[in-house]
C-alpha cells in the first residue's frame, strides 16, 4: 500500500523535512507551524511528541520538550489538535517520539488514531527492530503506517541490511553518533559514512538528520541521499524569532 511518504520520495528532488516539538513555543502553535511549513515549501514534517526522558535529543529539543510538557501537551491533546489537519495540509506527516507514551496510549489505539488523522509514519528511536517485527509490525501495517528506523555511523553493514529489508518508507540516517543539534558542518568522518551508505545500494531511500542547519549543510547532506531533516536549528529559530518567522528560516535553507 502506497502512502504520502512513498509518493513524496518518488519526486525527483532533494527533500527538506522539518522536525518541531508539538506544543512549543505555545501549546496551540502546532497546527499553524505545520500549515506555515507546507506553505513555505517544506516537503515533509516530523511532529515531535514531547517526552520527559528523551535519550537521543540534544539540549535544544530537550528544552522544547520540557516546555511543551509544561504547556500541557499530551498525546490526547496532540491528536485533538491534528484532527482536521488533512483539510488544509497534504504533505507527509510523521510522529516522532519514544515508545513509552505510545505504549501508555495503547499501541493499536495510537496507530488507529494516526490513520484516522492522516499520519503517514512513526519514528521511535527506542523501539528495537526485532521487537517491532515480532510484536508490532502487523499493527503498523494494518493502519498503513511506515515505521522509520534510524542508523548511525556505528551501525554494522549487516544491521543496515536488516533495516533496509524491514523498511517500507525511508531510513533515517543519523549523521553522527552524538545527540541532535551538537555539530557544525560535516567532517571527514561523516563524509566517509555518507559514502559508505551510498555504496551499499540500499533499496530504501535515505534521509539524513542531525547537524543540518543551513544551505551548506543541507547541500552536503543531500549529495548522496534523498533529503535532510532539520530539527534543532529550526527550534532555535522559532524560539528566538517566533512562529511568524518560519518563511525566513526556510528561505535560508534553499
Amino acid at each position: 500500500m502506497n502512502n504520502r511518504i512513498n509518493n513524496k520520495l518518488k519526486e525527483d528532488e532533494k527533500l527538506l523535512s522539518i522536525y518541531f516539538t508539538a506544543g512549543y513555543p505555545a501549546l496551540n502553535d502546532t497546527v499553524q507551524i505545520i500549515q506555515d511549513l507546507e506553505k513555505n515549501g517544506v516537503d515533509m514534517i516530523e511532529i515531535g511528541l514531547p517526552f520527559s526522558d528523551p535519550l537521543a535529543d540534544g539540549p535544544t529539543i530537550q528544552e522544547s520538550s520540557t516546555a511543551a510538557l509544561k504547556n500541557g501537551m499530551t498525546t490526547e491533546i496532540l491528536f485533538d489538535q491534528l484532527k482536521d489537519i488533512r483539510k488544509s495540509v497534504s504533505i507527509p506527516l510523521i510522529v516522532m517520539g519514544y515508545f513509552n507514551p505510545l505504549l501508555q496510549y495503547g499501541v493499536e489505539a495510537f496507530c488507529k488514531k494516526c490513520e484516522e488523522i492522516g499520519i503517514d509514519g512513526i519514528i521511535m528511536p527506542d523501539l528495537p527492530l526485532d521487537v517491532y517485527q515480532s510484536e508490532y509490525e502487523a499493527i503498523f501495517k494494518k493502519y498503513g503506517l511506515r515505521n522509520i528506523f534510524l542508523i548511525t555511523p556505528q551501525t554494522s553493514d549487516e544491521r543496515i541490511r536488516q533495516i533496509d529489508k524491514a523498511s517500507d518508507g525511508f531510513i533515517y540516517m543519523v549523521s553522527s553518533a552524538s545527540v541532535t543539534g551538537s555539530k557544525s558542518g560535516f567532517g571527514q568522518e561523516q563524509e566517509i559514512y555518507f559514502e559508505r551508505i551510498f555504496k551499499m545500494n540500499l533499496k530504501t531511500p535515505q534521509i539524513i538528520g542531525f547537524g543540518i542547519k543551513d544551505a551548506e549543510t543541507f547541500q552536503q547532506a543531500t549529495k548522496t541521499t534523498n533529503g535532510a531533516i532539520i530539527g534543532s536549528a529550526f527550534i532555535k529559530h522559532i524560539t528566538a524569532k517566533g512562529v511568524d518567522a518560519i518563511p525566513e528560516f526556510i528561505k535560508q535553507i534553499r
